[in-house]
Parts: C-alpha cells; structure tokens; sequence
C-alpha cells in the first residue's frame, strides 16, 4: 500500500513503515499524520513488530516548513488557520495529530525506529515513539520545537523524560541542540549503535529475536514494564503474578 509520504509493506509478522520523501528530508504533514492512524488501526492481526525508517539519508527533517508560511497543507491547515480555531478545536486536531503516534506503544506489538541521519522535532518525536531505537552512527536528534516557540506535542515529552530523566530532558528540549550516536547510546535514546550500512541488517536481526519468542509472553513482559514506573514494589509484584497467572493459563489451554 502506498499513500502520500509514507508506504506499507507487510512480512508475516513485521509491518515496516518508510516515510518515502527523501528528495526533502522525509517531512511530516497532517497528511502523513492521519496516514500513520490508519495504518495503526489497519494493520492485520498477525503483525507483531513494527518498523519504522526514512528512506535516503535521513529519518526525517521534521514538519514540514511550508507550514509556518501560512501555506495550508494536503490534509490539514496552515498555522494561521490554526491559530483561528477555538482552544478546544484546536485541541481536538492536535489529537488526530498524536494519534499517528500514539499506537506505536501498543501492548500487543514491539516497534522499532531505524533511525540514519537527522531525526529533528517531529522526525525524533517519531522516533520516540517507538518502543526502541536502533541507530546509524551518523544519527542526529533534535527537538527544535523551542526555535520555532513551540513545544513538542506528539507525545514526545514523556517518553523523553522516561528514558533520559527530567533535567537532562529539559535541557535537549530547551537547548535543541543536536545529539549523535555516541551521546544516544550513553544516555538511554538508542538501544544500539550500527554504521550506516549495517542498519538494516541489525534491524533485521532484531526483527527476528523479537518475532520468535511467544506472542502472549512478549506482550505480558511490554505491559509490565511500561507500567513498572507508576507502580510500587507491591503493586509491580501483583502485576507480575496477574501476568504469570494468564501465561499459565494459556499455555496449558493452547499449548504454547
């Protein structure tokens, strides 16, 4: 399936999505945006593991700039026009805006970000998005929004704060200032380091690690540790015995 900045291919259990505009950097659009949604809800019941990559030399530059000039774009609107809207319609696009994002953290799937060259604003907010990260080494991240006196809202100042911490979070997000490979890797943001041309073949292997284990198991484990930081140790154990409680379960009535 192809649609407008962004394409679909299907594997078995791995769905990769390529945002396709490498001529300008792999911008982002509301487009873009309610393409990704769709593909979220769509996506067959098999898949397992999502991919997400840029084609070219970058994960993406972003938004789209035509978008700032008052220019309005294919499925959605100029920022003047945004500007018009009452708080809660604005409120409300912005919410189909996230939406594109937000499913990557579906508990019954792993997602994964092959991230090469720029990753900025809306492009790292993507990349955030996602379960893990694997790097080119000539990544950049960049959360500019503060430039353009705006702030990160497709979800990105959570899982930010979560892999990072408050204060160095704070400071990528007010600083925009550029982060490589090395820095990605030592502070949380990337899960593994590859030299360009291995980017591929690691998320291939990873794809294969991550699709071999039980389904029911791979999701009990994501809910549990994406819920760990909420819960207190006692509340943590009752989860986990609730999990082991279901696995059990389910493999002595489907013989996994």
């Amino acid at each position: 399936m192809t649609e407008p900045g962004v394409r679909l291919d299907l594997d078995g259990p791995v769905a990769t999505i390529t945002l396709c505009r490498p001529e300008s950097l792999n911008p982002q659009t509301p487009l873009l945006w309610h393409r990704l949604r769709d593909i979220g809800r769509d996506l067959p019941g098999d898949v397992r593991l999502a991919v997400v990559r840029g084609e070219g030399r970058a994960f993406s530059a972003g938004l789209d700039q035509a978008a700032l000039t008052g220019e309005a774009l294919e499925g959605g609107f100029s920022f003047p026009e945004l500007a018009r809207m009452a708080p809660g319609e604005l409120e409300r696009h912005i919410a189909l805006y996230q939406e594109g994002f937000s499913w990557l953290r579906r508990p019954d799937l792993v997602s994964v970000a092959a991230v090469q060259g720029h990753a900025v604003g809306a492009g790292f907010q993507l990349a955030l998005a996602c379960d893990l990260r694997i790097v080119a080494s000539d990544v950049q991240f960049c959360m500019a929004e503060v430039r353009l006196g705006l702030v990160p809202d497709l979800g990105g100042t959570k899982r930010l704060v979560e892999l990072v911490g408050y204060a160095r979070a704070l400071e990528i997000c007010l600083t925009a200032r550029r982060i490589g490979a090395e820095e990605a890797r030592a502070i949380g943001l990337a899960a593994l380091v590859v030299e360009p041309a291995e980017l591929d073949s690691a998320v291939a292997d990873l794809a294969a690690a991550l699709t071999t284990p039980p389904r029911g198991a791979v999701s009990e484990i994501k809910a549990l540790l994406a819920g760990a930081a909420g819960r207190s140790h006692a509340e943590q154990e009752a989860a986990e015995r609730a999990a082991q409680a279901r696995r059990i379960r389910d493999l002595a009535d489907l013989g996994e």
